[in-house]
């Protein structure tokens, strides 16, 4: 052994940069490319942004009509008594709901807002299902005089209940929303009334013994993003067992099992790997575990089967279109004519401190409030030719929580690209937050691929209507 011996070292990257720092080294490892998204039924992304502003949601009624058919034919070929009710809370825009309603869709509300806006656009009392923790007693008179089907959450609304309809002269169909353990976790134990313990049953019996009261619906709604069918299997064996229960101590076949929703769409936790076809069962796979249960009871003891889907229908027909305004941190893209190579460009970036470009887009959090769970689908509007490297986008808001993907793979992008954010029609304009930033247009592309605004963009005048400033304060 000579005196210019060193025993071996680990090098310090080892453990200081990111899992991926070895694989991020091979220049292919991402691919030669991302794909880009050009366009949304026809319409160019860049003309859309061109003429309706940036930020913009974008709805396809061709998805949306597609995916509400394909839902209601997987029900209704296996179990032709099934009725479908539109979830107001996952998507609340008028258009949205109209195109559901023609499709056969009736009304799922939680709230006075939403009562009274399915009621204004028409949907009858008996087409509105009224589901919710709370609803104030002038909702409740309301929804009783028109007929509305109330589904009972807690003991005090019961006794609510039973006060407004002691005068009626024929008794008022209700159901009542029940909790259970349909094997997934979390178990929804703020919704309605428990069933292992009896309390549903007691619930249930106070309802058929009330004469201007009459058991119409047993509801649950066992949680969101479900991608176990079998938890659906479990409710729907759990909810008979009652309803026989019922039947036998009262001579009352209740008519209606309501699953709720909960189905997934075709996308992704921050947790997972996609794609998210792979990952998500098919509408088919909840429909079996449903209807196997209730095909095996006599034809004449089969209930109406209700659904109240929302995100699985909704979600893939929203996208949110956003436009790069900034490019920084310390690796930011290089330089026109910088002598830097792609491939040491890369090499820089997986050496940093922080190996990802940083973009901020004119949209943020406060549109895209699922963010915090959904990995969205992020593409350019235009093909790059070199290969994606490790970024992060941030919204626009001054927040350090504002990204709508902390790490997503693309390939160098410029002031003014513009980005499509994908799915986000479930949830996000329910959602969205007017919070330092005026809310984007929404365009509607019809089946013709025409594109329509179907809400403005907010002005300083529409956001500021309902304040009041008092005189002594107006100076100016």
């Amino acid at each position: 052994m000579t005196q210019d011996y060193s025993q071996p070292m680990i090098s310090g990257e080892l453990g200081s940069n990111s899992p991926n720092a070895a694989v991020e080294r091979n220049y292919y490892a991402r691919g030669m490319h991302v794909p880009a998204l050009f366009e949304i039924d026809g319409n160019p992304i860049p003309a859309l942004v061109g003429e309706f502003g940036s930020p913009l949601f974008v709805f396809s009624e061709h998805a949306l009509r597609n995916k509400a058919r394909h839902a209601r034919e997987a029900f209704k070929r296996r179990y032709p008594k099934t009725s479908f009710a539109w979830s107001f809370k996952t998507n609340n825009l008028q258009s949205v709901c109209q195109i559901l309603r023609q499709e056969g869709w009736i009304a799922e509300v939680v709230s006075d807002f939403e009562y009274e806006k399915a009621r204004h656009l028409g949907f009858a009392g008996p087409e509105i299902v009224f589901n919710g923790p709370y609803k104030p007693r002038h909702i409740l008179q309301r929804a009783i005089d028109e007929g509305a089907l109330l589904h009972i959450d807690n003991w005090d609304e019961l006794n609510l209940v039973e006060e407004l309809v002691k005068d009626r002269r024929q008794p008022l169909d209700v159901g009542i929303r029940i909790w259970l353990d349909a094997g997934i976790r979390p178990v929804w134990s703020k919704f309605g009334f428990a069933l292992a313990n009896g309390e549903a049953e007691r619930a249930a019996d106070r309802i058929v013994k009330n004469p201007k009261l009459r058991l119409h619906t047993l509801h649950t709604h066992i949680g969101t993003y479900i991608l176990a069918p079998d938890a659906y299997r479990t409710a729907t064996q759990k909810l008979l067992a009652l309803r026989d229960v019922i039947h036998s101590k009262h001579d009352h076949l209740i008519e209606c099992l309501d699953l709720g929703g909960g189905f997934p769409s075709n996308s992704l936790l921050h947790s997972m790997t996609g794609p998210a076809e792979q990952v998500v069962p098919p509408i088919e796979a909840y429909a079996d575990a449903i209807t196997e249960v209730l095909n095996k009871l006599p034809e004449k003891k089969r209930p109406l089967l209700r659904l109240e889907s929302g995100r699985h229908i909704v979600d893939e027909a929203g996208y949110l279109l956003t436009t790069v305004v900034a490019v920084k941190g310390i690796n930011r893209p290089r330089a026109e004519g910088e002598s830097l190579s792609a491939r040491d460009y890369k090499e820089q970036l997986i050496s940093g401190a922080d190996s990802k470009v940083n973009y901020i887009a004119d949209a943020g959090i406060n549109l895209l409030y699922t963010s915090a769970w959904y990995r969205f689908d992020v593409r350019p509007s235009r093909m790059v030719a070199e290969p994606p490297v490790p970024s992060r986008v941030y919204g626009s808001l001054c927040m350090a929580i504002d990204v709508i993907r902390e790490h997503v793979d693309l390939p160098p992008l410029a002031v003014g690209d513009v980005l499509s954010v994908h799915p986000v029609g479930a949830y996000n304009i329910s959602q969205s937050m007017q919070f330092i930033a005026y809310r984007p247009a929404v365009v509607l592309i019809d089946e013709s691929g025409k594109p329509e605004l179907i809400r403005a963009a907010e002005t300083l005048d529409e956001v500021q209507r309902l304040e009041r400033l008092p005189s002594r304060l107006a100076e100016k």
